[in-house]
């Protein structure tokens, strides 16, 4: 404890030894405001500013980019993978875990240098290429993921980092595209980065690309929609120790500051106020559910309004959040649901700015029994799936009594909870006996790039396509009525595309798609049920004829076969089951019994 607390005073010290502003540093006009104060601080930050080149930022990060705030360890403070609130996943060491030539496949791999504003939006010049005050040293895979994305608010994810930051939809109002959201802890600093650099470089932006929040004039020098984003950021995350400690570092470092970090009331008089937006969007109505089969239910809703525009729309049921979906979609399947399960539905619609409706109106539906009336007599909800973390691999598991196959495969993404993710590979079942009607699944695009779909097949007959995109989608292919012995196998149209999958259910099809069936109109009847002492009895007319017994666990594996199974007596004595639903199937009948 006594070395911690000296190395703790130390590193306090050692920052308070770095130079702050000398005075007159900020020497403009103090009635000075908009562009005249934005070109004053221009002046200001340019004189002095030496360039110590690109590879001079390794050199750099031993003073500017050093954790003395929440591990106080010393290692790379890195906004990436910092967890403000707990110990991080992983930590680099300075110099020991920088990146080099062997690249970075996973996060916690290595730290690289992080243009906040990409270097290609300057086609990598200097003296922006090698410049640190917006330029941090972050972990190398998560920087890949970010690319050259602009920073804004994530609606649908397709990447989270193991800290929380987040890749996906933009739901900055006025911005639709893919951006790159950070945790809360460091949303000021990137806005004050960005009010930083739009105003360094402001003579020269006309002569960047945009990258879509970038401006083409000296002032403002953000797009609109960046602009209100960054506003609104500067306020909600004001400047932290951290922060005047690496501008401390990076003047004694580079010879320049960051006005927006020693000053923050300058941020208003260049700008003005973020268009704050207090109100909360209008409740959604018309809740209906529908279209029950044994683990989902289809929602659907009339839109909530908004007076800027509503984002996403939370689906609960039951009191639990069940699916997030984009503000301009009215409808979803919540799927993951338990069978024989009465579910109340309701909807929460969202804006940019997190205000949440009223609670809207509810919806009841029961899910259906398996495999009974259109119902799914096969799941497979991922939750079996084990290997390595960030690893692409074959992963080989069970459940429910069906062996399954991926190749090229990783098992740490999620969609609801576990859901294995196939690059360019498969997904391949085990031998099913039930047949198959219809086939659902759920699906996302994770980390880049495109939509697609996957390619299904049954006993290596396609059958129809699954798509996917960065949306979580749940799709149903009907009609597929194949009976007997089958396999399922799903391949992705992709080579590189990452896409996981999640809740993939089946309905059966032939001989056990109903729950009772008959030949003739003799009455047969199994008792007890449920079933003790594993003894099975039957009670009907003609028993001794049957020739054969099946017996089936529900998702259609066979568990025994019982010839002439009433020649001596109408008892069958169960052998390999355990408590659960089966099927009984005969000659002349099928009917479901429980193993209690």
């Amino acid at each position: 404890m006594k070395q911690l607390l000296s190395f703790f005073l130390l590193s306090v010290t050692f920052i308070g030894a770095l130079a702050q502003a000398p005075a007159g540093y900020y020497n403009q006009s103090p009635t000075l405001t908009g562009a005249a104060l934005k070109t004053a601080l221009k002046n200001i930050i340019s004189n002095g500013h030496v360039d110590h080149g690109y590879g001079g930022l390794w050199t750099g990060y031993a003073t500017t980019d050093r954790d003395y705030f929440y591990e106080n360890d010393g290692t790379i403070l890195d906004i990436y993978s910092e967890n403000p609130n707990g110990p991080d996943d992983y930590n680099f060491i300075l110099g020991t875990n920088q990146c080099g030539s062997n690249g970075y496949a996973n996060e916690g791999d290595c730290y690289n240098r992080e243009h906040v504003i990409p270097q290609s939006l300057f086609n990598s010049a200097s003296p922006m290429v090698a410049d640190i005050h917006f330029i941090r040293a972050t972990d190398g895979k998560v920087n890949g993921m970010r690319s050259n994305y602009p920073f804004g608010v994530v609606g649908a994810t397709s990447f989270i980092s193991k800290n929380g930051s987040k890749l996906g939809t933009s739901v900055s109002p006025g911005y639709s595209g893919t951006v790159f959201e950070p945790i809360d802890a460091f949303k000021g600093d990137i806005a004050r980065m960005f009010f930083y650099f739009v105003t360094r470089y402001e003579g020269q932006l006309p002569n960047f690309t945009t990258g879509d929040m970038l401006g083409n004039t000296a002032f403002p020098g953000l797009q609109p929609w960046a602009l209100n984003q960054y506003l609104a950021w500067n306020i909600m995350d004001p400047v932290s120790p951290e922060e005047i400690a690496r501008n401390n570092a990076s003047y004694t470092y580079q010879g320049n500051r960051n006005p927006f970090i020693d000053h923050p009331e300058y941020v208003a008089q260049i700008w003005g106020s973020p268009v704050i937006d207090n109100q909360a969007p209008t409740a959604a109505t018309n809740v209906v559910a529908n279209n029950p089969t044994s683990n989902s239910v289809a929602v659907s809703w009339t839109a909530a309004t908004d007076n800027v525009g509503v984002t996403s729309y939370q689906v609960y049921a039951n009191g639990t959040l069940k699916a997030n979906v984009s503000g301009a979609t009215t409808s979803t399947i919540v799927s993951g649901l338990a069978p024989l399960t009465q579910y109340t539905f309701y909807v929460i619609a969202k804006d940019a700015f997190g205000n949440s409706s009223p609670q809207s109106t509810t919806a009841t539906a029961t899910t259906l029994d398996i495999p009974a009336g259109g119902g799914s007599c096969g799941t497979e909800d991922f939750e079996m799936i084990t290997g390595a973390a960030n690893t692409y691999l074959t992963a080989n598991w069970t459940n429910n009594g069906i062996s399954w196959t991926a190749t090229d495969a990783r098992v740490d993404q999620t969609i609801n909870n576990k859901a294995i993710t196939i690059r360019n590979g498969s997904l391949t079942s085990s031998t099913l006996s039930s047949g198959i009607q219809n086939l659902t699944l759920t699906t996302q695009l994770k980390f880049s790039g495109n939509a697609g779909y996957f390619n299904v097949f049954v006993n290596d007959v396609n059958v129809g396509t699954i798509p996917y995109s960065n949306v979580v989608t749940t799709t149903t292919i009907n009609n597929i009525n194949v009976s007997g012995n089958v396999v399922i196998k799903l391949t992705n149209s992709s080579t590189s595309n990452r896409v996981a999958l999640d809740d993939l259910s089946w309905a059966c099809f032939g001989t056990l798609g109903t729950a009772e069936t008959q030949k003739d109109k003799s009455e047969f009847t199994i008792y007890p049920n449920p079933v003790r002492n594993n003894e099975l009895f039957v009670k009907g007319e003609n028993l001794s004829k049957i020739s054969k017994a099946d017996i089936y666990d529900l998702s259609g594996k066979l568990i025994e076969t019982i010839a002439n199974p009433f020649k001596h007596s109408n008892k069958i004595n169960l052998k390999g089951t355990v408590k659960g639903t089966y099927i009984l199937k005969t000659d002349n009948f099928s009917t479901k019994f429980i193993v209690d």
